[in-house]
């Protein structure tokens, strides 16, 4: 007897490959238009369904998961960050999740070394005056930025991403400073000539540049708050391409008004889509929308690591990237 095909939910507009593939192996429902899922669409669809394929635009918070049906057995997210699943209500309920870690590494450190050059050679000043057609030629002094290299790094959370940064940084002759829940090997240290700082405080006010590159969780909630961001040195600049909330965007904001800051380059706010309305318009801040993971490339290899996750499961084995609630 042929197996019964799962029946496969996904809540998003994922690369037509993607989508291909998933409709060759299982039952699926694709999304017809590329927008969030309702909170009453996500429950009729956890309902029915074997397996959920959300994004990070879909909160499966305990509630939805309690009226979850019978056959829901995984959430397949499409992404690597799983903050907007109650995944210890899931596994309660004997719902897997599983997650896409490690496929958009390289393009993250990529878009940290973007807005690192962007606000510290004033990218977005010299865009404006291309755009209003009023550039009134080549000047000595106009348009000053600073050179990255010589400059310390303090990279905050030195996981895959932020080694990826580190790796490049060195490229740009930057030092590479680190803060991070364990010291890592002796050798790895070495290979980034890295130095290692137990104290955040201590970093953070020494700093030529920060890179945000940790997880949101209960601990690095508002990890830069007031009192550390005060610390910063006045010509610093802060990269954040993790999570919004690991910063208090609202203090942030205060001091780069008040010029306690250099500059910053956003690419995640606090409140998800809606970034600090006094951020927008400052020449020194560069915001850009979500898009650190965003290329072809990366979309299409999280695709294959759902399909991996939901044909393993539907195998009868373990996901590959199975969360468990201790991991995140």
């Amino acid at each position: 007897m042929p197996q019964k095909r799962l029946s496969v939910v996904v809540t998003r507009r994922l690369p037509e490959a993607v989508e291909t593939r998933l409709s060759e192996l299982f039952n699926v429902t694709l999304r017809e238009s590329d927008t969030p899922m309702s909170r009453a669409e996500l429950a009729e669809a956890m309902a029915e369904c074997d397996v959920l394929v959300p994004t990070i635009t879909d909160p499966i918070d305990a509630g939805l998961i309690g009226q979850a049906g019978e056959r829901l057995k995984l959430i397949a997210n499409y992404g690597a960050g799983v903050d907007h699943i109650d995944v210890e209500t899931a596994r309660r309920r004997g719902i897997l999740v599983s997650n896409t870690p490690g496929v958009m590494t390289d393009d993250t450190a990529d878009m940290v070394m973007g807005l690192m050059l962007a606000v510290t050679r004033r990218m977005q000043e010299g865009l404006a005056v291309m755009q209003a057609g009023t550039w009134e030629g080549w000047a000595p002094n106009a348009f000053l930025g600073t050179r990255l290299g010589g400059k310390r790094l303090g990279i905050l959370g030195m996981g895959r991403i932020g080694q990826a940064v580190a790796k490049r940084a060195q490229a740009f002759g930057m030092q590479i400073h680190y803060h991070n829940r364990r010291r890592l090997r002796p050798e790895t240290e070495d290979a980034f000539e890295a130095t290692y700082w137990e104290s955040l405080d201590q970093m953070v006010a020494r700093m030529d540049v920060i890179s945000v590159n940790c997880p949101h969780t209960p601990s690095t909630f508002h990890l830069l708050n007031a009192r550390r961001l005060k610390l910063m040195k006045p010509s610093a600049v802060l990269v954040n391409t993790s999570r919004g909330e690991v910063i208090d965007e609202s203090a942030l904001t205060r001091m780069l008004k008040a010029g306690e800051l250099a500059g910053a380059g956003l690419d995640v706010y606090q409140h998800g889509i809606k970034g600090n309305p006094e951020l927008v318009n400052m020449p020194n801040v560069v915001m850009l929308p979500h898009m650190g993971s965003a290329t072809i490339e990366g979309r299409i290899e999280m695709g294959e690591k759902v399909l991996l996750n939901v044909k393993t499961f539907a195998d009868g084995h373990r996901p590959p990237d199975q969360v468990v609630p201790s991991m995140h």
